[in-house]
């Protein structure tokens, strides 16, 4: 048994987590607004975290990033409860495992503009903070972790993947004690690439909306510590499939969309029933968002759902972990439900979805929750938590 003992979150909707539970609820994103500065003469509606991040100017040059910083904030959350539960672990016994896709791009950025003005890069530059297991090397570097330290790059379910890959690691005995979460940071190449694509909304996106056209990029951390001990919410089973359908648009018939969310059902001994929420990928695309319409309609018909990528951007290598944590904070509170904000009309067109109106209360939380990710490639995970 794997369960999820703490968790610690940054991002639009906030820099620490009883701020993010707040403006979660409320449906409100502080972090959600317009700005070039990362696609100068285009505002794009982002989630950007507003609040400061911890110094890093004292570690290795080559671990210096606004991805560290932002993973190192969410970890400050949790640092208490960590220290007590390593407390007689041997450090080969600990595993840090992270979703990531930018880690150092916009330093990168930064540096090669600075390389074509001047000739040379700048001295705050090392090429090692854009690899993919700096997050992963920092964190380890931090603590003194001498276990398994990495990082899992399949684009949008990164951070699910994380907690996926974790619970294998406790429950074959590997380890005792997993930091598993995910982090990206923003930069102009994720938002030329989408942009490339034709997949960005400069407004904000309207998940499952007649009108939708595309996502909001985001930024953000969110960082559990798992444990095999009994906790307040366990990582109950997950389902992982591959449409191998197209390089960036899902299967349209969301075959493997369902076959990932019957895994997750069976394996954490559920049934649609038992399900009291769902986190839903909800990208706001047209077809990502038809694909997972009709999965979820055929499989977890009425049951509450909502995308909150409206309150937190689409954090991309960090969406999985983020998500979760939403699930996670979803059943450790009183009974409220993550609304769906920015879905004024939903789409006629699609399998009706019982999305969560704001406000929403029920009579206790949910004592299960899922939360679905699907990723470039046709990478699909389904994580289900349970109280």
């Amino acid at each position: 048994m794997s369960t999820l003992h703490s968790l610690g979150m940054v991002c639009a909707l906030g820099g620490d987590l009883d701020t993010v539970r707040a403006n979660l609820f409320a449906g409100i994103s502080p972090g959600m607004y317009a700005t070039d500065r990362y696609s100068p003469g285009r505002p794009l509606h982002l989630g950007q975290v507003t609040t400061p991040l911890p110094d890093l100017s004292t570690r290795p040059l080559r671990l210096r990033s606004r991805n560290n910083a932002l993973l190192l904030a969410a970890f400050e959350q949790i640092r208490a409860d960590f220290e007590r539960a390593r407390a007689g672990i041997d450090p080969t016994r600990i595993a840090v495992i992270l979703g990531t896709s930018t880690t150092g791009i916009a330093e990168g950025e930064a540096a090669v503009a600075q390389q074509a003005a001047t000739g040379a890069f700048p001295p705050g530059f090392h090429y090692a903070q854009q690899e993919l297991g700096s997050p992963a090397e920092f964190l380890a570097a931090e603590l003194g972790i001498a276990g398994p330290a990495y990082a899992i790059s399949t684009a949008c379910t990164s951070g699910a993947k994380a907690l996926a890959a974790g619970a294998r690691l406790l429950d074959a005995g590997m380890v005792d004690l997993v930091l598993a979460g995910g982090v990206d940071s923003l930069c102009r190449f994720t938002l030329a690439g989408f942009g490339a694509l034709e997949a960005i909304s400069a407004a904000p996106c309207m998940p499952f909306a007649a009108g939708r056209n595309g996502i909001n990029i985001g930024e953000g951390a969110a960082l559990f510590l798992m444990r095999r001990e009994p906790g307040a919410v366990r990582l109950a089973g997950w389902g992982e499939s591959s449409d191998a359908h197209h390089i960036s648009a899902p299967d349209p018939r969301g075959a493997g969309a369902r076959r990932a969310l019957s895994a997750a059902l069976t394996r954490a001994g559920l049934v649609g029933a038992d399900v009291g929420y769902l986190n839903l990928h909800g990208t706001a695309t047209p077809l990502n968002d038809a694909m997972e319409a009709a999965a979820t309609a055929e499989l977890l018909p009425g049951v509450p759902c909502s995308s909150t990528k409206p309150l937190t951007g689409h954090t991309l290598g960090a969406a999985g972990a983020i998500e979760a944590g939403i699930a996670w904070l979803t059943l450790t509170d009183t009974g409220r439900l993550p609304p769906q904000v920015g879905t004024p009309t939903p789409d006629p067109a699609l399998p009706p979805l019982a999305l969560v109106a704001p406000g929403t209360q029920c009579v206790n939380a949910p004592r299960a929750a899922l939360s679905q990710s699907f990723a470039f490639g046709g990478n699909n995970i389904v994580l289900a938590l349970r109280r």
